[in-house]
């Protein structure tokens, strides 16, 4: 099992970007997904998280801002940032806990990161 992400870039302040991970390989199922992100010197933080049914949780500093979603279908999960401000700037990983076989077994698994610059 795989988690790929891709979307980031440079962008200017109050600009707009999407992530996108997807999630290959040997999957049965898919449970939480989510996107962190880590800025130099600081600690990982969750940024958003999804539940399979779309329920969705944010951080403070990015709620009104920030919107995740889901495709089941696609096991992809999605991070539309809007209104980017400079302190937005990490490198943004994605989350999910997958199971590849049955009974069901979760496993944490993590993207490779992808890096979003806020800058003029």
């Amino acid at each position: 099992v795989q988690l790929q992400a891709s979307g980031g870039g440079l962008v200017q302040p109050g600009g707009s970007l999407r992530l996108s991970c997807a999630a290959s390989g040997s999957i049965v199922s898919i449970n939480g997904m989510g996107w962190y992100r880590q800025s130099p010197g600081k600690q990982r933080e969750l940024v958003a998280a999804i539940t399979p049914g779309g329920s969705t949780n944010y951080a403070d500093s990015v709620k009104g801002r920030f919107t995740i979603s889901r495709d089941n279908v696609k096991n992809t999960v999605y991070l539309q940032m809007n209104s980017l401000k400079p302190e937005d700037t990490a490198v943004y990983y994605c989350n999910a806990f997958i199971s590849n076989r049955w009974p069901l077994a979760w496993r944490e698994y993590w993207g490779q990161g992808t890096l979003v610059t806020v800058s003029s």
